[in-house]
């Protein structure tokens, strides 16, 4: 069969918390809805172009496309309308989903409950070894996208141009302020926990961006092959020893023909998610046709400066300040050798006209963009009150902005 080139077609996977309606305390009961129609707990259930899947622990829910979506543009509806489904389902056992990249007071040392069911022996191998307890495991939820490659070729230009692109992802996607019961002083605390969550063997995430390699030999001998061996000595029975090892901020999955970008964590509803998505396809794709930069000066980009300025989002996120020249160059910035991010977001729009390209990505964006990332406008919500009421007031109110599909303003 042959394989899909490059932009034409798209792969989407969003990750809900599945919470108690009452207390909004996690409940690890996706297995009452994942079910065939016979009633047998199953990994995945399809329901016409989005399937539901399990993940790791059993208090998520992740909803993806059934294979690779010709377009973009219908796909917020189409996952909207499972949301609805699945908090249908989930009202009876007393449960809703919860958007947002963490859960706000989740002890993971006490509530984390893996998936018992299909797939188990492989949570429960990297339980043994990362001993998943910790919120860099259980208590993380993203959006990822995955973008087709046909060839060699295709897959060098697309893995150049997603590297110089993840750094801006915090900036606009981060929606996790909120861990333990308090504020971290972090806007994307989801990526600050995930990069440090397999530090047992460190070549699996590596940098968080992945190294410059463009062609798949180079890729499986220089990073694949690597994980591979430094697992080895914790994973006898080979269980882990696969693409999916890979944790990096964007990872090859050369069974596939795609690449799998892992940075942008979830929003408050479909409608969101998929703008977000729309605007790094829109400009991954001005990239991967050298429309920014060539194709050459993203090859050589090198990772720690692409790193330095994605820790800077993961702190900061659209308040953050890119002061280096290279990556500023790479967009045509010359004039200021300091620019905050939020201003490189809106010249990126309006320059590649996102929005025209995408219509309904308009409204999300203007709040984006105007307003903040969600992790802004929730910290705003809470008005320096960090009580276990307001955080509940503020993640209900994120909980009816899911079930509706309606954006979250700060106030």
């Amino acid at each position: 069969m042959s394989r899909l080139g490059l932009f034409q077609g798209f792969g989407v996977e969003l990750e809900y918390m599945i919470v108690d309606r009452a207390t909004l305390d996690v409940r690890p009961v996706a297995d009452a809805i994942l079910r065939d129609e016979a009633g047998a707990i199953v990994s995945d259930i399809t329901l016409g172009e989005i399937s539901w899947s399990n993940e790791l622990v059993s208090h998520v829910l992740e909803m993806k496309t059934e294979g690779p979506a010709k377009s973009l543009d219908h796909l917020a509806p189409l996952f909207q309308e499972n949301v609805r489904e699945a908090n249908r389902r989930l009202e009876s056992v007393g449960a809703m989903l919860l958007p947002t990249a963490t859960h706000p007071w989740m002890n993971p040392d006490t509530e984390t409950v893996l998936w018992q069911h299909e797939y188990n022996e492989v949570y429960e191998a990297y339980n043994c070894i990362f001993d998943c307890r910790g919120h860099g495991w259980s208590n993380l939820q993203s959006t990822h996208i995955n973008l087709p490659f046909a060839n060699d070729e295709e897959f060098g230009r697309l893995h150049a141009a997603i590297r110089i692109a993840l750094p801006l992802i915090p900036a606009l996607a981060a929606s996790s302020p909120i861990m333990d019961g308090r504020r971290t002083g972090r806007m994307d605390s989801r990526l600050h926990v995930y990069q440090g969550n397999q530090a047992r063997v460190p070549s699996i995430i590596g940098r968080v961006i992945p190294e410059p390699v463009y062609t798949e030999a180079d890729y499986r001998r220089e990073i694949l092959e690597r994980t591979y061996r430094d697992i080895a000595p914790f994973d006898a029975d080979g269980l882990l020893q696969s693409e999916f090892l890979n944790s990096r901020g964007a990872i090859a999955r050369f069974t596939r023909g795609a690449i799998e970008i892992r940075l942008v964590d979830i929003q408050e509803c479909p409608a969101a998610d998929l703008a977000i998505v729309q605007y790094l396809t829109t400009l991954v794709r001005a990239l991967v046709e050298e429309r920014i930069v060539s194709y050459e000066v993203q090859k050589s980009f090198p990772t720690d400066s692409l790193r330095t300025v994605l820790m800077a989002g993961i702190d900061e996120a659209e308040h953050a300040i890119i002061d280096d020249r290279e990556y500023l160059a790479l967009f045509g910035v010359t004039a200021s050798p300091r620019k905050p991010v939020i201003d490189l977001l809106r010249a990126i729009h309006d320059e590649l006209g996102v929005s025209k390209l995408y219509p309904a990505s308009a409204q999300p964006l203007r709040t984006i963009l105007g307003e903040g990332t969600l992790a802004r406008r929730i910290v705003n919500s809470l008005r320096n009150d960090d009580s276990r009421e307001a955080m509940t007031a503020v993640y209900r109110q994120l909980a009816k902005c899911l079930d509706r599909g309606v954006m979250f303003s700060g106030g």
